[in-house]
Order: C-alpha cells, then structure tokens, then sequence
C-alpha cells in the first residue's frame, strides 16, 4: 500500500517547481499558509521551504501536509484534495493475503530496525520512478522523528534477513503512512495487514495514503475531500496516544 504513496520524482514535480514564484517560500519558522491556498495543479502544492527539521515535520503533519520533493529540489510541502485514506475499519485481508499471513512465513518486528527500513524504501525502484524523494536529508529527519518517539516502522524478517517492511508517523491516534517495500513477495503487504491489526489495538481509527493509487484502493482506501481530512486529523492528532512501545500484533488480531 504505502510502496505507491509516493512513487518518487517525476515530471509532474519538476512542473511543480517551476510554479516555485506563486507558492510561499517559508523563512526559518514561518507559519504554514491555510490549507485552501493550495494550487489545484500540481494537485496540492502549498509551500517550499530550506528547512526539515523534526518541528517542523510535526507541525506539518498535524495540519494535514507533507513533504515531497526530489534531491535538487527545496523541500516542497503539499496537502492534496482529495486526500487518499484507509479507514482501519475498512481494510481488505484479501484471501490470498489472509492464507500469507496464517502462513508465519516471516517473523515481523515492530521498531527493531526503523534505519534498514527506511534505507531500503530508499533504494527500491519503482515503476515509471527516475530517483528518490527519500533523499539523505528525509532519512535524517525521520530517523530525528524516530528516536523521539513518532516514527516508527514494522518489519518482516526470515532467517535473520529484512525481507520487507514499512515505515510512517504516528501522532495522538493518527497514523501517516509513508513507504514500503519487499525483497520477498507480498512480505510488505503481511507487514500492512499487521499495522493495520497493531493500530485496532491501540484505537487509531484511520491511515494517511496521501495520494490515490488503484494499488491503495485494493486494500480499502478511498479519497475524502481535504476539508474532511484536515478535520479528522485536528481531532486525532490532538487525542492521547498511547505511551507503550509499538509491538506486533498477535496472529488472531491480524486476522479478525
């Protein structure tokens, strides 16, 4: 699912730099323009920045923005409408999927080794995709967001090797997908299917996917209009997280 939240730098990131002159340009902490000044082409973007700090990561992500840009870019800051979601409530353990998981093909782990995880979404290449927006700098900040307690990561490992994983934030009961991968066959997809049962257990009712994929809408997703979404996350962001560390969730959880 989160693999194609964000496929990686293209041409329609390069035409959205080139509209760099009627987006604002954010000095040290200035404040993020409201939401509806986003452009509607490219679909979103709000603001560019030299800044990615972890304050300012968390400041965005608590409106309802992200960043996204290539490696010669600024940090480019985007809140698209519609915006995709998966509800918890909704997602779709397919059969062949539910036979993956019942399956204990793999051993999945829950912050073990949030660096691998976001090192090898790095360096997958995806369809269509010419680079990365997981440039050093993104690594950095969200290993920053990591060690302080947001970011976190679930993993599916064999034999002492990462076979895939996932990685997102996680804010009050509001969790922001980012990106995935798999070095084995449907290993991130079992991964997703155990976030999903480890969020039902801690209450989070809802998955940022960012962008609408047909891939996303397969596990449930849908698009919601960017009003909607801003307001789920106002309430959610602001609700009390649990303070226990992230573990894996039990089988039957998975399954339920």
């Amino acid at each position: 699912m989160l693999a194609a939240m964000r496929d990686g730098p293209d041409s329609s990131r390069s035409a959205a730099w080139q509209n760099r002159r009627v987006i604002p340009w954010l000095r040290n902490k200035a404040p993020f323009p409201p939401l509806d000044s986003a452009l509607a082409e490219p679909n979103g973007l709000l603001a560019a920045s030299d800044d990615l700090t972890p304050e300012r990561l968390l400041d965005a992500y608590r409106r309802g923005i992200f960043p996204w840009y290539s490696g010669d870019q600024p940090v480019l800051w985007w809140s698209p409408d519609p915006r995709m979601v998966l509800f918890v409530d909704d997602f779709r353990l397919g059969r062949s999927l539910r036979k993956r998981v019942k399956q204990q093909r793999w051993e999945i782990r829950a912050d073990s080794d949030f660096g691998a995880v976001i090192e090898a979404c790095a360096a997958t290449r995806r369809p269509g995709q010419t680079g990365t927006w997981i440039t050093p700098e993104i690594i950095d900040a969200y290993t920053a967001l990591h060690t302080r307690g947001y970011a976190h990561s679930v993993e599916a490992w064999r034999e002492g090797e990462l076979a895939g994983g996932l990685y997102g934030v996680a804010i009050g009961r509001m969790f922001f997908g980012e990106s995935m991968f798999a070095r084995e066959a449907d290993a991130s997809k079992v991964a997703l299917a155990h976030l999903v049962a480890m969020l039902r257990t801690r209450e989070f009712p809802l998955i940022d996917c960012q962008q609408e994929t047909e891939h996303l809408a397969s596990f449930g997703a849908r698009p919601i209009p960017r009003r909607a979404f801003a307001g789920l996350v106002a309430r959610l962001v602001h609700s009390t997280a649990p303070g226990e560390p992230w573990t894996p969730a039990s089988i039957p959880d998975v399954l339920a």
